[in-house]
């Protein structure tokens, strides 16, 4: 599992890799307590089935409200932040990597947490697409094209491309996948460190660095954007075992959380892509 969101919450991690690294599989429940009477156990078979919500156990429809309300604020902020402080994304940054790494190795949720890590990427990203929309091409600004609309739209197309990929069965996730998922993804990091070192090294007009700028930038974007693209489906898949596993509802959060995660790295990467097209033209 790729996401570091749902790779460290045991309810969402895949047997398979439990047992491959020496942890027992999940033993199959044990029940005790005082013994029932005839007449109540006659009394629980006449009532209704328990639902999954009845029992306090994760469903879909908890990670889809959570994580609506978490995308609806993360839009909000960023509105807000686009019009009022742009300037404040560098802040925005700081405190959502910080806050994002510390909800990613929680082993519990914390709601608290979580909204904050929203609030902050929504200062982020509404600061950071603004300097995007607005960043100077030669004696001009690079508002002609709308690539922050542009990087909207082909996020949510994304997500609903990964989504209908995986439930259709197009796209299966294995252990094979996932170990090549990582590599790329370290790969990608190593890639991009190399890249921030060498703008600080080598004087340079490109904004995004010698590494990410020009054919080359649109193909390590088109790359990055086809690993956050798996890596959405390989949460998806993640959720599904959490549900099917009985995780507790509370961990609706950590899924949310999760996806919040990814689809705000889709974005990114479609936010840089878009500006290195029209900066092309």
């Amino acid at each position: 599992m790729a996401n570091p969101v749902f790779n460290n919450s045991p309810v969402f991690a895949d047997p398979r890799q439990q047992r491959r690294g020496g942890r027992p599989a999940p033993s199959a429940p044990t029940f005790g307590g005082p013994t029932v009477d005839a007449a109540s156990l006659e009394a629980m078979y006449d009532g209704p089935t328990a639902t999954t919500r009845d029992t306090g156990r994760l469903t879909y429809d908890d990670v889809i409200i959570k994580t609506g309300g978490l995308l609806a604020l993360l839009v909000a902020v960023a509105a807000v932040t686009w019009f009022v402080a742009p300037g404040l994304y560098i802040v925005g940054a700081i405190v959502g990597l910080v806050l994002g790494l510390v909800n990613a190795f929680k082993r519990k949720p914390s709601p608290a947490l979580i909204v904050a890590y929203t609030v902050a990427e929504g200062v982020f990203l509404g600061g950071i697409s603004y300097v995007f929309q607005n960043r100077p091409i030669g004696n001009l600004v690079a508002d002609a094209q709308p690539i922050v609309l542009q990087a909207v739209l082909a996020t949510v197309a994304t997500f609903v491309a990964s989504l209908w990929l995986y439930r259709s069965g197009r796209v299966r996730v294995t252990a094979k996948s996932t170990r090549f998922l990582l590599i790329a993804m370290i790969g990608y990091a190593l890639f991009s460190l190399v890249n921030v070192v060498l703008m600080w090294v080598l004087p340079s007009t490109e904004m995004f660095g010698p590494l990410r700028s020009g054919p080359i930038g649109i193909i390590v974007g088109l790359f990055a954007v086809g690993l956050a693209a798996f890596s959405l489906i390989v949460d998806f898949d993640a959720i599904k075992r959490g549900v099917e596993q009985g995780a507790p509802k509370s961990f609706a959060w950590t899924a949310a959380f999760g996806l919040i995660v990814t689809l705000v790295w889709l974005y990114l990467e479609f936010l840089r892509l878009f500006a290195i097209f029209s900066s092309s033209d």
